[in-house]
Formats: structure tokens, C-alpha cells, sequence
């Protein structure tokens, strides 16, 4: 079978919009070449632990790699997609360059090729992520390991903002905390919830290719008994309360359902957001203040910020 490269040039800003609506498009698979990974400065206790080839990231910028199936349908798919990433400006989000190149590959190079970009990663101080295929043996007795299949998700779990959500995460859930998960995608912060000790974890996503993803990342990972995974679009119809909330998606996303996540909330409880640029830090804290939320911490890696909110103890 023949397939299409897809391949975009844009900014760091854009990867996480433009791989979804690449991901709506039908593409299989992505390659996410980001020149900051090459110059990523991890606190000292963190890093990689393979070394990236600089000769395979763009000279500036991000280059996404999408795959198409070349059929009759190709170039209305292709328009779509040019006309979905224009439309980010109206959100004020930077796309750069926004150059796109197509060339045609085969099916047994695109299948094995892009898996050359995808190594553990130690995200933070208890956290290491690995793709399934790797035989990776833990380097601590209390290491806690997650494995993604990235094939159809969102990522490998090791952008910024996903390592944000981890890392606060890391820091607040405790044992039988129940945790909602609103956006899942790859449902790589589940799976960390789950593994933290959480006693239950409820995992929505619209996207139904994020949907299938999540359970199966959850199996893979062996946490299927207490995380369930649904479509759904954010937290409508969702009436069990939570003590923590996450949610790594675009700030204006978060604007949309900040009084909900409020309402389903245990008194005490955590609302911890990702996914959140700069120039949307003030919308997104002013938002969240409006809702009745103490922002108690804010943090930032790269150019990307998350926020953690608490509601207050005396809430009903």
C-alpha cells in the first residue's frame, strides 16, 4: 500500500492543535520533530536516556509528520487539513511557517521508520515512560513505568504539558483519591492516577481514536479494573464528584467547562490544567478565580504553563 507524508512546518505552540486535527483527519501514525527536544534542560534529577540525532529535527521550529493513505480522497483530506491549521489563527495561535511538503513512501518503510524517534523518557522523580517494544528494565525499586503504543494516540508522553500534568499528578494524588480525566487521548495521565494508587479514574475524551487508544494503553499497563474510559464531551452528564480533575488540552477548552469542573469537585479537591501558553495564562487564572478556584500553584516548562486550583474546603 502507498502512503503520503504529510510533512508540516510550524511552532512549538501549534503541536498539540494541529496533531488533533490530524488525528480527526484519519492520519495513521505522526512524527513529532521538535529542534527545543535537542536543547530540552530537565531538572538534574531528570533527562533523557537515549540520545537524540540532531540531524533529524529542522534547522528552527517543529516539523510534523502525517500519514495518508493515497486514495481517491487524498486531496480533499489534504485541503482539510490546510484549512483546519489556518483556522487556528482565530484563536491566536502561533502556526509559524506553516509550509507543507508532500512525498509518497511505502508501507513497510512509514511502519517501522518512525518508531527510531520514540525511547524511554524519566519525566520526573518517580516516572519513566517507555514504548511497548522496548525491553526497558527499571533503574530504582520504586521507579513507576508507564508503556504507550503512540501508533493512534496523541503523543509519546513526553511534551511538556503531559509532563506537567504528570508531575502535579505525582505531587497530589493520594491513595483512593477518584481522579477524572478530561481529554485522555493517549490516556497517559490515567494511567500515571492509576498508578499513584488511585482508586478509581474516570477517562473521557469526543475523540473516539482517543477513546480506543486509552483502553487500550490502560491494558497494556494492567489498570483496566479501575479506570474507565468513555466518550465523552468534557464533563457534560458526569455526575460523581472527584478529588482531582486533570485536564491537558488548549486553554480556551478549559474556559469552557472551568464552573462544571468546579461543581463536580470534592470540597478540597484539585483542578489541575495543562496545556496553557503564555499569552492565555491570565484568561485561563482569571477564569478559573471566576469559577470560585484558589489557584495555588503555577509552573512552567518551555513555553508552556499548567495551573493547579483548588476549591475551597468550606464549598458545598
Amino acid at each position: 500500500m502507498k502512503w503520503t507524508e504529510l510533512c508540516i512546518y510550524t511552532t512549538n505552540e501549534a503541536i498539540e492543535p494541529i496533531s488533533n486535527i490530524i488525528h480527526e483527519a484519519g492520519a495513521s501514525g505522526l512524527v513529532i520533530e521538535d529542534r527545543q527536544d535537542l536543547e530540552r534542560d530537565w531538572d538534574n534529577e531528570f533527562g533523557e536516556i537515549y540520545d537524540l540525532n540532531p540531524d533529524d529535527y529542522p534547522e528552527e521550529g517543529v516539523r510534523l509528520k502525517a500519514y495518508l493513505p493515497v486514495n481517491s480522497f487524498l486531496g480533499e483530506t489534504v485541503s482539510e487539513i490546510k484549512q483546519a491549521i489556518n483556522n487556528l489563527l482565530l484563536y491566536d495561535i502561533d502556526i509559524g511557517l506553516n509550509r507543507i511538503t508532500m512525498s509518497e513512501v511505502n508501507e513497510e518503510d512509514w511502519a517501522t521508520a518512525w518508531k527510531k524517534y520514540y525511547k524511554p523518557a524519566k519525566i520526573s522523580e518517580q516516572f519513566t515512560i517507555t514504548p511497548t517494544w522496548e525491553d526497558y528494565q527499571p533503574v530504582s525499586t520504586d521507579e513507576l513505568i508507564i508503556e504507550l503504543d503512540p501508533g493512534m494516540a496523541f503523543g509519546t508522553g513526553t511534551h511538556p504539558t503531559t509532563v506537567l500534568s504528570i508531575q502535579a499528578l505525582e505531587r497530589y494524588v493520594q491513595p483512593n483519591d477518584l481522579v477524572i480525566d478530561v481529554g485522555c487521548g493517549s490516556g497517559v495521565l490515567s494511567i500515571a492516577a492509576a498508578l499513584l494508587d488511585a482508586d478509581h479514574i474516570y477517562a473521557y475524551d469526543l475523540d473516539d481514536v482517543a477513546v480506543q487508544s486509552t483502553k487500550l494503553n490502560v491494558k497494556v499497563n494492567k489498570v483496566q479494573d479501575i479506570v474507565t474510559v468513555k466518550q465523552n464531551n468534557l464533563l457534560e452528564h458526569v455526575t460523581v464528584e472527584a478529588d482531582v480533575i486533570v485536564a491537558n488540552i488548549l486553554a480556551e477548552i478549559i474556559l469552557r467547562f472551568e464552573k462544571e469542573a468546579f461543581a463536580r469537585l470534592k470540597p478540597g479537591g484539585l483542578f489541575i490544567t495543562s496545556g496553557i501558553i503564555q499569552k492565555k495564562k491570565q484568561d485561563v487564572r482569571d477564569g478559573l478565580e471566576q469559577a470560585g478556584f484558589e489557584v495555588i500553584e503555577i509552573n512552567q516548562m518551555e513555553d508552556w504553563i499548567s495551573m493547579i486550583a483548588k476549591k475551597p474546603e468550606e464549598s458545598r
